[in-house]
């Protein structure tokens, strides 16, 4: 939509896009709660988790994290954004984001300088470095096990990161199996979004509509939300039942 189109309409903004801004995004009761969690565990660090089916929100939730992290002061928030990455390059992407040049051949040196930067970070600000990863469930099983270690000290009884995880249904079954069990007991903040209601989507168009400025821009008629109606398929002996009708002929009535 161009400029004029939206000046003639009265709208800041496409209220329809995926690229709406984020301080025009809904946020429903769930996913505020969740939001604040996140934000409270900042000083302890730790793992959390988002999942949710396809279309349930999660994308919509992972920005309105990462734009209330950012917010805050002293927080570093990085984004994971090939999750397939094999070890080597998970470490490469973890340092560009956090600013520590590695080696490309010595994994070991770069996990110590991972560390000491996430440990200076902490001694100066007191707050934990953020790092999200979305579709985690793509992630490698090594990857996983990998940055479980990568983000503790001393036994487990200091964490050096915050890490979220964002996935469909498959993440916590992957969580599950023997060989992240280690990582999935550590998750102590859990979401699990659901296909929003009739009043969350009601709620959602009037907050899109209020938020672009024109609350009138579609009618009470319009914004009733109503399901497809279902085409009932015929059975599959119907269509030859019927060609088979079609094809009869009446017989002759024999004459007396």
């Amino acid at each position: 939509m161009t400029t004029k189109l939206l000046s003639l309409y009265g709208l800041k903004f496409h209220p329809f896009r995926p690229d709406v801004p984020t301080d025009a995004l809904f946020t429903t009761p769930a996913v505020d709660s969740y939001l604040r969690r996140v934000e409270l565990g900042i000083a302890d660090g730790g793992f959390a988790m988002l999942t949710g089916d396809p279309g349930s929100g999660k994308s919509v939730a992972l920005r309105l994290l990462a734009e209330r992290l950012r917010a805050l002061p002293d927080v570093v928030v990085g984004t994971v954004e090939h999750p397939q990455s094999r070890t080597m390059d998970f470490y490469r992407e973890l340092g560009d984001l956090f600013g520590v040049p590695l080696a490309a051949h010595n994994r070991w040196s770069g996990f110590k300088a991972l560390r000491a930067r996430w440990s200076d970070h902490i001694a100066q600000t007191r707050c934990r470095p953020v790092l999200i990863v979305d579709e985690a469930q793509e992630a490698l099983t090594p990857v996983f096990c990998e940055l479980r270690i990568l983000a503790s000290k001393e036994l487990d009884s200091k964490q050096l990161l915050c890490v979220v995880f964002a996935g469909d249904s498959r993440l916590p079954e992957r969580l599950r199996t023997p060989e992240l069990l280690p990582l999935g007991s550590r998750i102590r903040r859990r979401l699990n979004l659901d296909y929003a209601s009739r009043d969350e989507l009601l709620a959602c168009l009037d907050h899109l509509l209020g938020a672009a400025g024109n609350q009138s821009l579609m009618t009470s008629e319009l914004r009733v939300p109503r399901r497809p109606r279902r085409r009932q398929l015929p059975r599959p002996h119907e269509p030859r039942r019927r060609t088979a009708l079609r094809c009869r002929r009446p017989r002759a009535r024999p004459t007396r």
